[in-house]
């Protein structure tokens, strides 16, 4: 399958590495930016452009790996005919495609990825949609090629999916950061909760993650919570937050 690769980001940078080390032919990058689009194209050993009158326009596959918000810019006066074009964005609709070609669909790696960071993507899952059947089992085989896990999900159950993604990575990635700054304040390392960290997550690859619930909030422990928001007087916004994921917590319907 020949490929064009459209975006230089975290995305398209780790994607097109996992899809180089299989292998797969990507016969051109394009980029807005021509400097980021001239790095990537070293890394992935292939053409690029910045321009989209130059774009290849008998690729087989299309992949638009940038942000949500820069979709609808790169689609204008895309010069593809009928090709098969996927985006990869998990809150996106697959019919925003449908404008470009009549071959359309969803190539969504559930990850979160630096440029800085290598991942194994056969443990990534690869979730798919299409707008036919042949275009479905086009994607399919691809997304086998460098992941284990390939699911098949729709667009409204991808919103939810990443929805969920928010919950568990961005935000409780934003709770270590707060974490790290609580800690600083009394000059501890964040090294002290990584074991924690650890330990927590492992529970979730395990357990349902409502069973192994823990904390002065699943006990109800009003004197602890009491002097936790105490110490957090100074930080009103973390002392919000606190309060309200404490109440979350120990909701009687949580159970």
């Amino acid at each position: 399958m020949r490929i064009v690769l459209l975006g230089t980001g975290n995305l398209a940078t780790r994607l097109g590495m996992a899809l180089l080390a299989k292998n797969v032919e990507i016969i051109q990058l394009f980029g807005r930016s021509r400097s980021s689009a001239a790095l990537l194209a070293n890394l992935l050993e292939c053409p690029f452009t910045s321009s989209k009158k130059e774009i290849i326009a008998e690729a087989d596959l299309y992949i638009l790996a940038v942000s949500d918000d820069a979709i609808p810019d790169v689609l204008t006066d895309l010069p593809i005919r009928e090709q098969l074009i996927v985006h990869t964005a998990g809150s996106v609709s697959m019919n925003i495609l449908a404008t470009v070609s009549k071959n359309y669909g969803v190539f969504y790696p559930l990850q979160t990825l630096s440029k800085q960071k290598e991942v194994d993507f056969s443990s990534v899952p690869i979730c798919i949609e299409a707008n036919s059947a042949e275009n479905l089992a086009k994607l399919r085989a691809l997304a086998a090629i460098i992941s284990d896990q390939v699911v098949q999900v729709d667009s409204m159950q991808r919103k939810q999916l990443h929805l969920a993604a928010v919950f568990v990575s961005n935000f409780v990635n934003h709770f270590y950061s707060i974490g790290e700054k609580l800690l600083l304040e009394k000059q501890l390392d964040f090294d002290l909760l990584k074991p924690l960290i650890m330990e927590t997550a492992n529970k979730a690859m395990h357990h349902s993650p409502r069973t192994v619930q823990t904390g002065p909030a699943i006990r109800n422990n009003k004197t602890i919570m009491d002097h936790h928001l105490k110490m957090l007087e100074q930080h009103p916004e973390w002392q919000k937050l606190y309060e309200l994921i404490s109440r979350d917590i120990s909701r009687p319907d949580q159970e």
